[in-house]
């Protein structure tokens, strides 16, 4: 049996036999060597988090896993920050937020995001259009072409959708 398929026992004897093949990968995806580096600790982080014993078959399948989903959450939370710094150079220097209210905002935006993920885009853009544009729901109806009784709906299910999640520990 080789080593990419010989069952992993131990965290340390995972990151020995990995950690630079991960680093590399990660390094190739994302075009930043120090990037990488964080990326490559978060994984190695949330396999320390199991709370499950670790026998991993596939080790670079497992890791690539973890790791690209971290990928996808670096880049889903870059768009994010960019839209918000984008809105910020809108608005004239004096009503600009502190860099405090800034950093709160992004996380504010980012947890926002994670909550109504999963939902159908029409329905996250109706709950959107109501709780950031403060459009009324007649509004939201003739832009996205629904009724309004479908808009009720929709902004209902995106607010349970928050509630449980919060309620889940998750926001």
């Amino acid at each position: 049996m080789s080593d990419a398929c010989a069952p992993t026992d131990s965290i340390a004897e995972l990151y020995r036999g990995h950690h630079g093949w991960l680093h590399g990968w990660l390094r190739k995806k994302l075009g930043c060597s120090h990037r990488a580096a964080d990326l490559m600790h978060d994984t190695f982080v949330r396999v320390l988090a199991r709370e499950v014993p670790l026998t991993i078959r596939e080790p670079r399948a497992y890791l690539t896993t973890i790791a690209n989903g971290l990928v996808l959450n670096h880049y889903r939370r870059s768009r994010i920050e960019q839209a918000w710094l984008d809105a910020l150079t809108l608005l004239p220097e004096p009503l600009a937020p502190s860099p405090e209210t800034q950093a709160i905002m992004i996380e504010t935006l980012i947890q926002l995001d994670r909550l109504l993920d999963g939902l159908p885009r029409l329905v996250r853009e109706a709950f959107l259009l109501s709780q950031l544009d403060g459009l009324r729901q007649s509004e939201i109806a003739t832009r996205l072409g629904i009724s309004v009784p479908t808009v009720k709906r929709y902004i209902a299910r995106a607010l349970a959708q928050c509630c449980f999640a919060e309620c889940d520990g998750i926001g």
